[in-house]
């Protein structure tokens, strides 16, 4: 999935350097370079690097930015993906490292200073799903419908998702994710 993820943001900045060339010198964009492969840091890593305290369970926007920094100034890099999140602070249906099951088989992709992208390896095997719903406490019922395809055998699979303003609020350095949102929403605005 990483190096799928890592062809796909490749292939967003061709598309974007294609086929929107006029407003690319327009705003005087510095599009970036994606490396042929991103650097990678394990959680645990990730909250050494950003002078975290190793029971965080999740980097914080200060975190991200540290280790935006960090991959630039180590890697010339714009990205750094961090793997390996706890188990216990992801989505039910991520697949937990069968080596080390308190980290789980789980990803976020970080661009110059902000998560990205989140994505992991998802649980493939009912019992694998009945078994994590238990262990969290979670009643079976409302997820039956989600977990009862599983029965059936599904292969084993993954996912990731973009954050496209993120993504445009970064390539233009825009102050504010607002400023790149068709129709923004706040506490005063619940309507376009």
């Amino acid at each position: 999935m990483i190096a799928c993820l890592r062809d796909v943001v490749a292939g967003m900045v061709r598309g974007v350097r294609e086929y929107a060339a006029p407003a690319i010198e327009r705003l005087d964009l510095e599009l970036p370079e994606v490396p042929a492969e991103f650097p990678i840091l394990h959680f645990r890593e990730a909250l050494e690097i950003a002078s975290a305290p190793a029971d965080e369970p999740d980097l914080s926007p200060a975190h991200e930015r540290a280790l935006g920094e960090w991959a630039q100034t180590e890697h010339g890099s714009d990205f750094v993906l961090v793997e390996g999140y706890p188990t216990a602070h992801r989505a039910f249906y991520s697949h937990p490292d069968p080596a080390d099951p308190r980290w789980s088989r789980s990803f976020d992709l970080i661009f110059k200073g902000i998560e990205l992208v989140s994505g992991a390896q998802r649980l493939h095997r009912y019992a694998d799903y009945v078994r994590a719903l238990q262990e969290r406490g979670y009643p079976y019922a409302p997820y039956a419908t989600y977990v009862e395809a599983f029965r059936r055998g599904i292969p084993p699979h993954g996912g990731f998702a973009i954050g496209l303003e993120r993504w445009v609020s970064r390539l233009v350095e825009a102050a504010n994710i607002r400023e790149v949102t068709l129709f923004p929403r706040d506490l005063h605005r619940l309507a376009p």
